[in-house]
């Protein structure tokens, strides 16, 4: 069975909301204050690593908007690998290799983890995030938390939730 991982910018607090600059709301942008050449690295490394994305519809639309227009390693591996997009509103993707998941549930999910590949990597928005969470389907979390609090906002686990410590970087 793949492994699913989440893989998430997410404050001191815990909260994972706008941290690239989305509009509509009071802190955003805020990760571009901490990224560094080893963060740069850390994600190139985490997504060569992968075979498929796992996207929510509005990180689907973000990243539609900005990769294909650029070059470079990261780039060329987004731009190619399989990119499923769970929605129930988009229509025909345009993006290579880009497929959707129009029944977004956790057995749709799940049929995507018992293919043949490797590791899919999830990126989202915390409604998505959190649905996978509540699904019991991560198998790993990659969470690349910034020293800021955001003192509100949407955090990525909204109940007690035990994890095991892997690693630390």
């Amino acid at each position: 069975m793949r492994k699913l991982i989440v893989t998430e910018f997410v404050s001191l607090d815990g909260v994972m909301e706008a941290p690239g600059g989305e509009s509509g709301y009071i802190h955003t942008g805020w990760v571009a204050d901490f990224f560094t050449d080893e963060l740069g690295e850390y994600k190139f490394r985490e997504q060569d690593a992968s075979d498929t994305l796992l996207l929510g519809r509005r990180t689907y639309e973000g990243f539609y908007g900005a990769w294909p227009e650029r070059d470079g390693p990261m780039a060329e591996k987004i731009n190619t690998m399989e990119k499923v997009v769970v929605s129930t509103t988009l229509g025909a993707p345009d993006w290579q290799n880009t497929r959707v998941i129009t029944s977004p549930t956790p057995e749709a999910i799940r049929e995507l983890k018992e293919q043949d590949g490797g590791p899919i990597l999830a990126h989202g928005g915390v409604r998505f995030a959190q649905a996978l969470v509540r699904a019991d389907l991560v198998d790993e979390y990659h969470l690349l938390i910034s020293p800021f609090a955001h003192g509100g906002g949407s955090p990525l686990f909204t109940e007690l939730t035990r994890l095991k410590l892997i690693d630390v970087k």
